[in-house]
């Protein structure tokens, strides 16, 4: 059973609606993105397995505290944020991860990939929030600055 409106917003509905889609899609990359941060945690094998498997924790933890945020800003909003599983396979605009044992070069260049498409869409949203709402807009640019500098981490390993 839901509740249609618990939450009302300070935001017209025009700004609720662009600026709670762009939560709501941060908040499905972001889930995605752990998830393929994990799956990669358990499964990568290779000389610099120790260091990737350890970097692959911390961008679990970032993910999931930059989750967290993005919901509960479009809960404050009066957004209901939606994590579930089906939804999150059917909108996040990751490029996924394979399965099984997986060499650690090509791990770093999933999560290169990965995360350079969670950029592209938090920029995308960064524009989209900017007159709706530019307190959202800043949480986003606050985890788009993170994941940017993760990126760039990334990246110095698989030169």
């Amino acid at each position: 059973m839901t509740t249609s409106t618990p939450i009302t917003s300070t935001l017209t509905e025009e700004q609720k609606a662009v600026t709670g889609k762009a939560l709501q899609d941060t908040v499905v990359d972001l889930i995605d993105l752990t998830l393929i941060a994990k799956q990669a945690h358990w499964n990568v094998i290779g000389r610099q397995f120790r260091s990737v498997h350890l970097e692959l924790d911390e961008l679990v933890s970032v993910s999931r505290e930059f989750t967290d945020a993005a919901a509960e800003r479009a809960t404050a909003i009066g957004v209901s944020p939606d994590g579930r599983a089906e939804t999150v396979a059917k909108t996040a605009n990751t490029k996924g991860f394979g399965e099984g044992w997986t060499k650690d070069s090509d791990v770093v260049t999933a999560v290169i990939d990965n995360l350079q498409a969670v950029i592209a869409g938090l920029r995308e949203r960064i524009d989209a929030t900017e007159k709706t709402d530019p307190v959202s807009q800043d949480l986003l640019i606050e985890i788009a600055s993170k994941l940017e500098q993760l990126h760039w981490m990334w990246q110095a390993q698989s030169v």
